[in-house]
C-alpha cells in the first residue's frame, strides 16, 4: 500500500512547555511532503523526523495565531540556507503574507527559491490543492479569529494485476495500463476475458481530516464523515470546559463526541493545555467516548 503517513512534530498550544513543540504536523503521501500548521521550533522537528525537505513544497496554516505559523520563518531560512531552487506554497487566511514579508525580506534577501502565497476565505469550503494522488480541501472552524482545518483525500488508485491470470491468458505487456484502468482483454481470437478476471480492486482511498483550534462544531460531521483519521484538538479536560468555551477551544470529551457522530476510524487528540503534567486524563476522558482515540506526541507516525 502506498504511503499516507502523518508524522507529528509538535502538538503542544500557545504557552511553551518542556514537554511539546507548539502545533505541526507532515502527512507523506506517496512520498509527497504536506506541512500542517508551522508552530516554533517546526524546522528543527523536521529535521529530527529525517523527513527529505525536498519532498514538502506545501504549508497549510489554519489561522493567524503564532503557535500555529510562528515556525514559518525558520523553515523559509532552512529551506534558503539549503540552497532550494523548488518554489514553496503556503496557504492561509489571508493576512499572512503581509505580516511575515518585511521579516522574509529582511532575513532572506537574496532567496534561492520562490515562496508562493494562496490566501483562502474561513466561511465556506474550498478546494485548496489537487494532483493527481492527493486533494486538500479546507474544514472551516470556529476560533477567536478565522480558522480552517483541513482534509486531505487520497485519489482511487488503479486495480491491481493478477500476474497469474496475465500469464495464463499471455496478454501483451502494452495492455496493462488498459487493464489497470478498468478495460477488458480481448484475445487474438476474439475471445473477451472480463477485467474482473485479470485485476483485483484498489485499495480503498483514505482521507485524513485535520481540525484545529475551534469550538465543537457540529457542521464539520459531514465534511469529516467516515475519516480514517480525524486530529481533533483537544486543549482541556472536561473539568476545564468553561475555560474552553470561553477561549473557543474543545474538551477531550467533546472532540471524541465529535468523532463517534462522524462515524471516523480513528481519533487524535492534541494541541493540549500547558496545565497538564501529564495527558493520560484527557485520553482517558476520550476514550470513553470513542475507544479509538490516539494521543498525539512528538516524532509520533501514523500509518492512515
Amino acid at each position: 500500500m502506498e504511503k499516507f503517513d502523518l508524522h507529528i512534530l509538535g502538538c503542544g498550544s500557545a504557552l511553551p512547555t518542556m514537554r511539546h513543540y507548539p502545533t505541526s504536523q507532515v502527512l507523506d503521501v506517496r512520498d509527497k511532503l504536506f506541512m500542517i500548521d508551522c508552530g516554533e521550533g517546526a524546522q528543527l522537528q523536521l529535521r529530527k523526523s529525517r523527513l527529505k525537505f525536498s519532498r514538502l513544497n506545501h504549508i497549510f496554516i489554519s489561522h493567524l495565531h503564532g503557535d500555529h505559523c510562528f515556525g514559518l520563518p525558520g523553515v523559509v531560512s532552512t529551506f534558503n540556507l539549503l540552497g532550494r531552487t523548488a518554489d514553496l506554497h503556503v496557504y492561509s487566511p489571508a493576512g499572512l503574507e503581509k505580516l511575515f514579508a518585511p521579516m522574509l525580506a529582511f532575513f532572506n534577501r537574496q532567496m534561492s527559491y520562490k515562496l508562493v502565497f494562496h490566501e483562502f476565505s474561513a466561511k465556506e469550503p474550498s478546494l485548496l490543492y489537487e494532483d493527481r494522488s492527493v486533494q486538500v480541501s479546507t474544514i472551516p472552524l470556529k476560533h477567536r479569529m478565522p480558522c480552517c482545518g483541513f482534509l486531505f483525500e487520497e485519489k482511487p488508485g488503479l486495480s491491481h494485476i493478477r500476474r497469474d491470470m496475465v500469464d495464463f491468458y499471455q496478454v501483451p505487456v502494452y495492455e496493462l495500463n488498459r487493464i489497470k484502468n478498468g478495460a477488458d482483454y480481448v484475445t487474438p481470437e476474439g475471445r473477451v476475458v472480463s477485467n474482473s478476471v485479470l485485476t483485483t480492486p484498489a485499495a480503498p482511498p483514505r482521507r485524513y481530516a485535520y481540525c484545529s483550534d475551534t469550538v465543537p462544531l457540529p457542521s464539520v460531521l459531514e465534511q469529516v464523515r467516515g475519516a480514517d483519521l480525524l486530529f481533533h484538538e483537544a486543549t482541556f479536560s472536561q473539568e476545564h470546559a468553561a475555560r474552553a468555551r470561553e477561549t473557543f477551544h474543545t474538551t477531550a470529551a467533546q472532540a471524541a463526541d465529535i468523532a463517534l457522530r462522524a462515524g471516523v476510524k480513528r481519533l487524535l487528540i492534541g494541541h493540549f493545555s500547558a496545565r497538564y503534567d501529564d495527558e493520560a486524563q484527557l485520553l482517558a476522558e476520550a476514550s470513553a467516548v470513542f475507544p479509538e482515540t490516539v494521543l498525539a506526541k512528538e516524532m509520533l507516525r501514523l500509518h492512515v
